[in-house]
Order: C-alpha cells, then structure tokens, then sequence
C-alpha cells in the first residue's frame, strides 16, 4: 500500500464516515484494536470512537466536515480538514444553543493493510465549547 492508497483512505475515512454517517466504512476502515488521541479522549478500540462520534453528532447533527489537504508518506496520512455545523442538540454537557460554529483541526492516521490502526486529531475543543457557554 503506497502513498497514494493510504490518501484515499483518510478522504475516504471523513468524507463516509464523518459526512455520510455510514457504520459499515468505518468497520471496514478501523482496525478492532485501533489505539488512537482525540481531543480529550484515548480511543482504544471502535467502540471508543463510535461512543466519541455519536456524542459529537449529537450536539451537531448537522456537521459537515471538508478536507482541505492530505499528505501521506508509506502507511501515514494526514488531513487538514474545517467542520462546520450547527449547535442543535443536548450534549457534551451543553444545552443546544442554536449557534453556527466552524474550527478546523487536523488528523494522522497510520493505516496497515487497509486498516486504520493508529491516529490522532488535533483541535481546539476547548475554543469549541467556551464558544457554545
């Protein structure tokens, strides 16, 4: 698996699982003993992440998610990318505020055999929920 392999698989990776909300990719993409980063939370297996996303649609169900770069080299990947969506729903211990929010954040993921094994994302959650409090 070449450079150019592993970068379709990041854009794949946000723009099905992320932007099209489909289960079945992100099975299919994400090793079971993923070991990952996310902004305040070790990911350790594809529970981890599902638990993490669903939270993160929750109070954005409307996030929509550009990839704005990738630069991959052997089995690593990264993605710039720019979310925007709206504050509609009850979660991370917010109640909704209906304000559009944008940030942009970036994520390198290690893929191995067409799996996803290893990654980590790169935000600003904090500037995120000050703005929503």
């Amino acid at each position: 698996m070449g450079p150019e392999d592993v970068a379709q698989l990041g854009r794949r990776f946000f723009e099905e699982v992320w932007n099209q909300r489909r289960d079945d990719t992100l099975r299919e993409l994400m090793d079971p003993k993923i070991h990952g980063f996310m902004e305040g939370l070790e990911v350790r297996s594809v529970e981890d992440f599902e638990n993490a996303r669903r939270e993160l649609l929750a109070a954005f169900p409307d996030m929509k998610v550009t990839v704005e770069d990738v630069v991959a080299q052997d089995e690593n990947v990264v993605v710039r990318w720019n979310v925007k969506a709206t504050h509609t729903g009850a979660a991370m211990d917010l109640a909704p505020t209906n304000r559009n929010v944008s940030f942009r954040g970036m994520t390198w993921m290690v893929f191995r055999g067409g799996k996803m094994i290893a990654g980590w994302d790169a935000w600003n959650q904090g500037a995120l929920l000050q703005s929503l409090r």
